[in-house]
Parts: structure tokens; sequence; C-alpha cells
């Protein structure tokens, strides 16, 4: 049987990519084959290495080339989880509806360029939201504006600071992002 590789872009602490690897060690038909960061300071490459992932730290310039598709010549999925950069046409041309990304707000509100981490939080608290969320979307050639694959809310209280309210949409993130990547997995099959 095939499995299914996917491969993880992120920019931070990468929480989420090593949520999804665990979740996929106990799944026999899909694995992370390979972390990706722009960061070579990122905590995200530490877990790779914890966690037994491939890894692997690139440049804006490697980015930008055509060159940078051989990192997913056996790659049938590619995850952003908290990845900054905007994705290069070529590899969106590359992978079409095969790279989704998670957003800590429900888009389209609160999306766009400079909107991601507290950014948003605080925002959604100064205009007195009373609700947020989670949004997974299919990634196109703008921040945000791919097809969206899955929203889940949460309540915003009058008490609630950025950093609370960032904690509400870590679990709402950590509950349902590996069951969406799963579940995208198994639209997308092999032959």
């Amino acid at each position: 049987m095939n499995t299914n590789k996917i491969a993880i872009l992120a920019s931070g602490s990468g929480t989420n990519a090593e949520n999804i690897v665990r979740f996929f060690n106990d799944e026999s038909k899909s694995e992370v084959d390979l972390i990706l960061s722009n960061n070579k300071n990122a905590f995200v490459l530490e877990r790779a290495v914890n966690l037994g992932v491939k890894s692997v730290c690139f440049t804006r310039e490697e980015f930008n080339s055509e060159k940078f598709l051989d990192y997913f010549k056996d790659i049938d999925l590619i995850v952003l989880a908290g990845f900054l950069w905007l994705i290069p046409t070529f590899l969106i041309e590359a992978f079409p509806n095969k790279i989704i990304n998670i957003h800590p707000a429900l888009l389209p509100a609160y999306g766009g360029k400079g909107m991601y981490g507290m950014n948003v939080h605080k925002a959604i608290i100064e205009n007195g939201e009373k609700k947020s969320g989670i949004s997974i979307h299919f990634v196109n050639e703008k921040y945000d504006e791919g097809n969206i694959i899955f929203q889940a809310t949460c309540e915003v209280e009058s008490h609630d600071t950025p950093e609370s309210l960032a904690d509400k949409i870590h679990v709402l993130e950590q509950e349902h992002f590996p069951r969406v990547v799963k579940e995208v997995l198994d639209g997308i099959g092999k032959v």
C-alpha cells in the first residue's frame, strides 16, 4: 500500500506541526515526510529532530526558485502550519488544491497580509467581536483567500485578552487541524 506523504512548512515554534506528526504516527496510510522552515532559529526544526522527521531550512532565494519543487517530488500534500510567506505561483500550480493552511480567525474576516498570530487576536478584541475561531483553507496566490475547507468557532468573552483568545484558538487548532488534513488526504486518494 502506498503511503501518503505530507510536507509541513512552518516559521515558528511548531506546535501544530508536532501535533500533525504525532497524529499521523498512529495512521498507517499517511505520514509527515518533511518539515521545512524559512527561519533557522525556529523551534519547529528542533521538534522535527526530536520527532525523527527530516527537516530543511531554506532561504527566500531558494523559496522563489522553481528548484524549490525538488523538495516535494514524493509529496502528496503540503500543509502550512504557521508559515508566513506568500506561496509562489509555481508551487500552487504544481499542487492544485494540495496546499492547505490554517488561519487563527473566521475568514474572510481578519485575513490578509500582516494578519497572523497576536495581530489577529488583538484586532478581534479591539473590534468587540463576539466570536472567533479557526479557518482551514486551500492556498492560492493571495493571503488567506483560498477556498475554505473547515471552520470552528469559539466565544470571545468580555474578559478575554489577546493571549487568552490565542489559548482558545490553539485548542481548536490542536483538536481539528490533523483530522482535516487526514480528510483532505483521503479526498486526494492515490492510484
